[in-house]
């Protein structure tokens, strides 16, 4: 049974939607932007989190809570959001996925096990090795020079996806399906904003891992 966390404000419609999915099977714990959210996280070690964010939320530390959210293990979060946030163009938010309120459950449901699906199937062998830079898939975690790289969810996938095919060229559009999923609601910023998170991680000095093909996408260099 998937274990999911919803950090809310307290409101009928999160009432409504826990109850919902724990008729679907999944353990779900709703925890209220008033207290100790980290803490409660670590505790709970939920597989995916649901975020809601309002208007009145979107621009009081919600990228900070995300990242703390990530400090511990690579968590997949799909946010709950009101269409009022994402009319500005330059909106983004470092999360894997995002339903627009008012939506429907089985549509949530659906992106839900997309995630969790892609988080146990996109495979690679367990310990990756490229130069100095060692991906161990049984830990989540990436090594440069043996020191840890603290990546995000859809950073580490990422990163997976395209060592996987090292030398292979992947345009934003196939790697936006591949790692985001067909359903995705985004476009090529999204690629280039993760790509270039990414890279600002891994290539340190006299490091090189990912190079941009330009006018088609980008791909893991190979030997």
């Amino acid at each position: 049974m998937a274990r999911l966390v919803i950090i809310a404000e307290k409101s009928k419609t999160i009432t409504k939607l826990s109850s919902a999915l724990a008729q679907k099977d999944y353990n779900c714990l709703v925890i209220p932007y008033e207290i100790s959210i980290i803490e409660k996280i670590v505790k709970e070690q939920p597989d995916l989190i649901l975020l809601e964010i309002n208007k009145r939320l979107v621009n009081s530390g919600i990228q900070r809570l995300i990242q703390s959210i990530r400090e511990d293990r690579l968590l997949p979060i799909i946010t709950l959001i009101t269409m009022e946030i994402i009319t500005p163009t330059d909106w983004f938010l470092d999360v894997d996925d995002f339903i627009v309120s008012p939506y429907a459950i089985s549509e949530l449901e659906l992106r839900i096990q997309r995630i969790l699906r892609e988080n146990n199937t996109i495979n690679i062998t367990d310990i990756f090795k490229y130069k100095d830079l060692v991906i161990d898939s049984s830990k989540c975690e990436v090594t440069i020079e043996g020191n840890v790289v603290k990546l995000t969810f859809k950073e580490y996938e990422l990163l997976k996806f395209l060592a996987l095919g090292k030398g292979h060229v992947y345009t934003r559009e196939t790697l936006l399906n591949k790692v985001w999923g067909y359903d995705y609601y985004g476009g090529d910023r999204t690629v280039d904003v993760h790509i270039r998170r990414l890279r600002s991680k891994i290539e340190i000095p006299n490091h090189t891992f990912i190079e941009t093909v330009r006018n088609i996408g980008y791909r893991f260099l190979k030997d």
